[in-house]
């Protein structure tokens, strides 16, 4: 077998379940079920690790509905202005810091981060054959076939893996890590000792594996909470999601803190960033559990302690949330919004952009477009949220003088790029269009004005707004829905495919 960074991306693609078998195990709820961390330490010890080996990477868990990744971001932005200081406790300089988030935008190694940049494509290479092959021996000696798909995991567990083995080769030294779905049973919760935990705001996502209820989800986020470590949520939270975090943490013998939005992020004093007034949320709750962090380990009475944390906050970055780009008559606002809770506060940034620029026949100024994408069955119920917040945050009843729909398939020719190929959506509806054209018709049902097209790939959206943009001034466009939409229409505008 060739171990190039490309025949890693096409061996893992081959550990992705099928549509049919994703919806099978949505339908009956057993994709989150008792056994799931005990398979992952079974996963764990065929690469030759056990559950408590993983204590040495002083892991930061994080949970939650929105913003879990942009709070795992500002605490990895933070913790990496520590680098190379020492720990006043036992005199050890803070090396390397890890970050594990889910999913990627334009490449699979985004999720496996080291001091804030995504592994290069040589080290992706190494530690996932080193895991590959460390599963095949494993089958091997216990006279299984290793080509077998039962010999090796799923798709999201083989990467947790597979990032747990390269944070502990690399000597990494701080982690934060983000769960997948949930927590209780996600993949990364075979972390026994994390030495601070976080659960970001809770709403209502992921109903066929986490429970349709706000107290059964938050039961599920609440599974990172362990005894001996402080668990920091945000203030915000609905009293029913309280309920539960408190009792979870009662139970295992942890300190539930909840954080408010710090003054100085609310008045400016401290600059993020990432934009959006939601994004303080976020930030506050990241910069409550870096210094739990940060203190535990020695470094709160550093000389530029505070201007650290500061510089950690300000220097931020998370493509495909809340991010602007700028190109001549066209300015771009992305980003992934893709529950009912995102995507009512992405709608809030979008609209905050927008100034006061409505009339009751439209923006003032240029045209407004709306690139959508969402491949689920959640898909209308999130694009009629998006109309309802832009409606009355922006005091117009039409705030999109066009609509488009497509599929997060990237380009025209060529398709999926490697990186971003997902077998875990209905092939025959993407290829019907099947969800775009029941967008395309509920769109028309609530915005009667709005011109409504549906496109097959991003590549095409892109170049349809585009051409507007050629004609008219200023235009702007937002891209929101969901994450592999954002990926994908990044990858089109970063790679020049589309004119």
């Amino acid at each position: 077998m060739s171990r190039t960074y490309s025949d890693a991306i096409a061996s893992l693609n081959s550990l992705q379940s099928n549509f049919a078998v994703v919806d099978a195990i949505r339908k009956s709820g057993r994709s989150m079920n008792e056994q799931a961390i005990p398979e992952m330490i079974e996963w764990c010890r065929k690469i030759g690790y056990q559950p408590s080996d993983f204590d040495r990477l002083n892991a930061i868990h994080i949970a939650g509905t929105k913003g879990k990744g942009s709070t795992s971001a500002f605490i990895s932005s933070i913790l990496t202005k520590f680098l190379n200081t020492k720990d006043e406790q036992d005199g050890r300089a803070l090396s390397k810091v890890g970050l594990y988030t889910s999913p990627h935008l334009r490449f699979v190694r985004e999720r496996i981060q080291i001091n804030g940049q995504p592994l290069s494509e040589e080290q992706f290479a190494k530690y996932f054959f080193e895991t590959w092959d460390r599963l095949e021996r494993a089958a091997t000696d216990k006279g299984e076939d290793p080509k077998a798909p039962g010999a090796k995991p799923v798709y999201f567990r083989f990467l947790t893996l597979m990032a747990f083995h390269t944070y502990i080769s690399e000597g990494v030294n701080a982690t934060v890590i983000e769960c997948g779905i949930g927590g209780a049973y996600d993949s990364t919760n075979v972390l026994q000792q994390p030495a601070v935990t976080g659960i970001t705001n809770l709403g209502i996502d992921h109903v066929g594996v986490l429970g349709g209820t706000l107290p059964e989800i938050a039961w599920h986020k609440a599974g990172v909470i362990k005894k001996g470590a402080k668990c920091y949520t945000t203030s915000s939270q609905l009293p029913e999601a309280e309920a539960v975090l408190e009792k979870v943490a009662s139970e295992v013998g942890s300190e539930l803190v909840y954080v408010d939005v710090d003054p100085r992020m609310a008045s400016g004093e401290i600059q993020l960033g990432l934009e959006a007034e939601f994004q303080k949320t976020n930030a506050s709750l990241a910069l409550a559990i870096a210094k739990d962090w940060l203190s535990n380990h020695g470094y709160a009475g550093l000389p530029s302690y505070e201007e650290k944390l500061a510089q950690g906050l300000r220097d931020c970055k998370w493509s495909g949330r809340c991010e602007t780009r700028i190109e001549k008559n066209l300015t771009w606002y992305i980003d992934g919004g893709h529950t009912l809770e995102s995507i009512k506060l992405a709608g809030q940034w979008y609209a905050s952009t927008q100034g006061q620029q409505s009339t009751s026949t439209g923006p003032k100024s240029g045209k407004r477009y709306l690139i959508f994408n969402q491949q689920t069955r959640d898909a209308q119920a999130l694009a009629r949220a998006l109309h309802d917040t832009l409606s009355t945050t922006l005091n117009d009843a039409h705030p999109f003088s066009h609509a488009i729909f497509c599929t997060n398939t990237t380009f025209k020719e060529a398709g999926f790029k490697p990186d971003l190929v997902s077998v875990n959506t209905n092939a025959s509806d993407v290829e019907a269009l099947k969800v775009q054209k029941e967008l395309a018709e509920t769109w028309k049902d609530i915005d009667v004005q709005s011109h409504v097209s549906v496109v097959r790939t991003i590549e095409e959206a892109v170049e349809l707004v585009r051409q507007h943009a050629k004609e008219e001034e200023p235009v702007t466009a937002f891209v929101t829905g969901s994450l592999h939409l954002v990926g994908g229409f990044l990858e089109v505008v970063e790679s020049g495919m589309s004119g």
